[in-house]
């Protein structure tokens, strides 16, 4: 399912607009704002898939923050939706998905969803993304819910995985596990050795040469590696 956040100063508007996305089963709103400061950082920390984007705000226009957002790591896709069509051709010289006009229609909103669709891989249903990991034991392979783990390392060229209640060991490489999750956003590299279940981290404690370790829900701490502090932090809002 596609995940969106909506920027929009008028109420009825963004009410409206959230009902219809979400009516069409393929959208979650995972946020809404209705200033530009306010929905930059908000954005940056839900990390939505498509923002959508009015253009006239109260303090500004909804072109800047567009711009904004080109310069995150992992920049959303955006549509701008407003009554004004004239901003139409900068809107999309700003590489912008789409351009919904006021007052909203169903059947538009929906052709916008599909357009969206095919540009963002993660939008293309929960049938492509992961939810069980396999894991040879005993002779057998049980499906792990990868919401149980909590991170996976490598310790002497063996790849483990830690969950709340107990430790998996693997016979493939880490970088074979990381492709397994590429569709899952909950999961990140934070190490050459570790990769995360960032829902699981409760806090990030400073460490030596302005390195992390991230503490994890079982208390255990997991280093950040000098290369991923920016990602990191950028990813907690930071």
């Amino acid at each position: 399912m596609m995940t969106a956040f909506i920027v929009e100063d008028e109420p009825l508007a963004r009410q409206e607009l959230a009902f219809l996305l979400e009516n069409s089963r393929e959208v979650e709103v995972v946020g809404e704002g209705s200033t530009l400061t306010k929905s930059y950082e908000a954005i940056r920390n839900a990390a939505p898939d498509v923002v959508f984007l009015d253009i006239e705000l109260a303090e500004g226009t909804g072109l800047h923050l567009a711009e904004k957002l080109q310069e995150l790591p992992k920049a959303p896709s955006f549509v701008f939706a407003t009554a004004y069509d004239e901003y139409a051709l900068q809107a999309f010289e700003l590489h912008a998905t789409d351009y919904l006009l006021k007052p909203f229609d169903e059947q538009r909103i929906n052709q916008c969803i599909e357009k969206l669709q095919r540009m963002i891989p993660s939008a293309m249903g929960s049938k492509s993304q992961i939810k069980k990991l396999p894991i040879m034991e005993n002779e057998r392979i049980s499906l792990l819910d990868i919401r149980t783990i909590l991170y996976i390392t490598t310790q002497g060229g063996k790849t483990q995985i830690k969950t709340l209640q107990k430790l998996f060991h693997l016979n493939e490489p880490l970088a074979s596990v990381e492709k397994k999750l590429t569709n899952s956003s909950s999961f990140m590299r934070i190490h050459r050795s570790y990769i995360v279940h960032l829902e699981h981290v409760t806090a990030l404690e400073p460490w030596f040469n302005s390195t992390y370790n991230l503490v994890m829900e079982d208390g255990s701490k997991v280093p950040v590696s000098r290369t991923y502090v920016k990602e990191v932090k950028e990813r907690f809002g930071l």
